[in-house]
């Protein structure tokens, strides 16, 4: 009973174990999902194309099944996975080129038994960038494409070489304590993808510079075992893909996409079923779907964030200063806020932009405004408990001023609460912004927002369902995403579990 016990607790604790059983769940609803979508009720025929990728989601998760039987077999006999199951993880690194980004990380997981944080970090800037390439090389069956499509494809494939060649230099000579000293250049050269909005690759490369530098030892390992707990979460890393993900295709769509398929009608091709030229179809004025809903993708990001970043920025200053002084001024501020507390955020929104118009501008505005008081709510009641603390009367009897000892020592320490809570809001600002955009209310209609692009697709649910399908399952995976984040995100920072 207790070897049985132990062999238990083993595959509990084993990362390669529970990405299996999480790899194995995914490839299975998807190779269902493919299978159905495969035969077309309308016209009595099979697709082709659809029925290949059940085939291959299908048999990724018959392979994943015998991994983890594996797996489990080398636990009980071992305690450790063997090196002849770890070399069958490899070809499930090509599964990345049908999309089943669980099944390519599960790979690169299993075929390694050194995985830091940095190795993580390079793995899933790889994935991201081959997904890039994917969604962007589907602009190829099109008429005509921007004139940097090919300089940028190239450009993106020699990025997506030079991320696998590090993860096989980080897998070899970084430790979870040190790195080699060279490798901070290494490092340094990471940092530049971000212009592609690739963040993935920005974290690895401040990791492994904080790491081969090794100047501040308690942060690094402070900074590692943050990360470590949101990458095993393996919600919170789907949600971290995903979301770094389309911020990517946002970024890189003016280099790969023409804006003119997304705006400009084309009667020729009013309402087509989902083609290679148009890969999701097209709209009631002929408006690619495609490049309407990765063109939306800006909208609601930026929309998202700026609602979510300016009334945290502000909330936070107001609820700062009402915690901090307390009797007078904590009254005046929080009443007031109490009072705007009280009208609907999304009822104060709409009277906004019926006001001063519908516009992004405006529509950021009217999100943030209402938001407020719940910032200033959090940063209150962690301000009043840390200006208790030691720290801040010893800054105080050192003559410190109160904005010196509020800013520079209380709001740092209570910044914690405030970036899980801005994650987990953005998804309700995203929200927020499609639903006021579907009222007609928030972005102009002939702008790519998905708000807008379900307006559309929402009146032909019958006949051209995928109109609004598409769209909605964008918002759904985005909204969740960021939940996902945020709550592996509060499990990290939470102190109780440190």
């Amino acid at each position: 009973m207790k070897f049985i016990s132990d062999v238990k607790l083993l595959l509990k604790i084993t990362q390669e174990y529970v990405n299996a059983q999480f790899t194995i769940a995914f490839s299975a609803i998807f190779s269902m999902l493919f299978l159905l979508y495969s035969f077309n009720f309308n016209e009595q025929n099979w697709r082709p194309i659809v029925l290949i990728f059940f085939a291959i989601y299908g048999v990724t998760t018959l392979y994943v099944a015998i991994l983890a039987l594996l797996i489990k077999k080398d636990l009980a006999a071992h305690s450790e996975i063997s090196k002849r199951t770890r070399l069958l993880g490899i070809p499930l690194i090509l599964t990345i080129l049908v999309g089943n980004v669980f099944a390519a990380g599960f790979g690169f997981m299993l075929a390694t038994k050194n995985k830091t944080v940095e190795y993580t970090f390079i793995v899933y800037a790889f994935n991201t960038q081959i997904f890039l390439l994917l969604i962007s090389s589907l602009n190829i069956f099109k008429p005509y494409v921007v004139d940097t499509f090919l300089v940028a494809m190239g450009a993106f494939i020699a990025l997506a070489v030079v991320f696998l060649v590090v993860a096989i230099l980080v897998a070899r000579q970084v430790t979870p304590i040190t790195a080699p000293k060279w490798m901070f250049w290494l490092g340094v050269v990471l940092l530049i993808p971000v212009i592609t909005g690739n963040f993935f690759s920005l974290l690895a490369g401040i990791t492994l510079i904080r790491k081969a530098r090794n100047a501040d030892p308690s942060a690094v390992e402070k900074w590692q075992k943050m990360w470590d707990k949101i990458l095993r979460n393996t919600m919170a890393l789907f949600g971290l893909f995903f979301i770094v993900f389309m911020f990517s295709l946002s970024v890189i769509s003016r280099w790969t996409f023409d804006y003119d398929f997304a705006v400009e009608n084309n009667y020729s091709a009013l309402l087509l079923t989902p083609t290679l030229e148009f890969p999701l179809g097209t709209d009631n004025f002929g408006r690619d779907l495609f490049s309407r809903i990765v063109f939306g993708a800006q909208i609601s990001l930026i929309v998202g964030f700026c609602a979510t970043v300016i009334p945290a920025l502000i909330g936070g200053a107001l609820g700062a200063i009402s915690g901090y002084y307390g009797k007078n001024t904590d009254n005046i501020i929080m009443r007031a806020l109490d009072i705007l507390y009280a009208i609907p955020g999304i009822l104060l929104a709409i009277a906004i932009i019926a006001a001063f118009g519908a516009n992004t501008t405006n529509l950021i505005i009217a999100l943030s405004v209402g938001a407020i008081p719940t910032y200033a709510r959090t940063m209150r009641a962690n301000v009043m408990q840390i200006s208790n603390y030691e720290f801040v009367e010893s800054a105080r009897a050192l003559g410190a001023s109160d904005g010196a000892i509020i800013f520079k020592h209380i709001v740092p320490n209570a910044l914690a609460p405030m970036i899980v809570k801005a994650t987990l809001t953005i998804g309700g600002a995203v929200i927020s912004t499609s639903s006021l955009s579907f009222l007609g209310l928030g972005i102009e209609p002939h702008i790519p927002e998905w708000g807008n692009i379900l307006k559309v697709g929402s009146t032909y649910l019958e006949s051209q369902s995928y109109l609004a399908i598409f769209p909605g399952l964008c918002i759904m995976l985005l909204v969740l995403s960021f939940n996902f984040f945020g709550d592996g995100l509060r499990d990290a920072l939470d102190p109780k579990s440190n």
